[in-house]
């Protein structure tokens, strides 16, 4: 009876090993934040980014420039001149919301600037860990660094190193995430 109730153990726990999955957790902020040719991408997007904020606010102080002067100038002006250069004013601030919108906006230029600069790189981590899951047979990889929510995560675990060194950065220093 032993032995039955022994092999029935073992055939379970055989079992249940054969269905578990096999998985391994990430940091991508970590990896990225490690890797030069991203921190070159964000820096030059930054500078672009902070270039472009100057000449939207110039242009949004332009049109406060504008107003304040046609407050002052109101009461001087006749009717059509007023709606003139109210007008003016309608239309240079638009003109500024508009640059605002084509640079800062949904697909705008920073949209384009960042799938330029940062974009192969991202792909490049991504290759890098679809291979470590090729290699390793992992069913899983979790990004500790995203929207999913990782309480706890065996250092162990973290393979966020191996990648650096499949893309061929060097890195001493264990990942830190917690």
């Amino acid at each position: 009876m032993k032995k039955i109730s022994l092999i029935a153990a073992v055939l379970f726990c055989c079992t249940f090993t054969a269905f578990a999955q096999r998985y391994c957790v990430i940091d991508t902020k970590y990896i990225l934040e490690n890797v030069p040719d991203y921190k070159e991408a964000q820096g030059k997007l930054d500078a672009v980014a902070e270039q472009w904020q100057k000449e939207i606010d110039a242009k949004f102080l332009e049109v406060d420039k504008m107003y304040k002067s046609y407050q002052a100038e109101q009461v001087m002006l006749t009717e059509e001149l007023k709606h003139k250069r109210e007008e003016e004013i309608i239309a240079k601030e638009k003109e500024a919301k508009d640059l605002q919108k084509k640079r800062f906006g949904y697909e705008g230029d920073l949209f384009k600037k960042r799938e330029e600069l940062v974009k192969p790189i991202q792909d490049k981590v991504y290759n890098a860990v679809q291979k470590l899951a090729a290699q390793r047979m992992y069913d899983f990889i979790l990004d500790k660094s995203g929207g999913v929510t990782v309480i706890f995560s065996d250092p162990k675990l973290d393979k966020s190193d191996d990648i650096l060194r499949s893309l061929g950065i060097k890195k001493d220093a264990p990942a830190t995430g917690e």
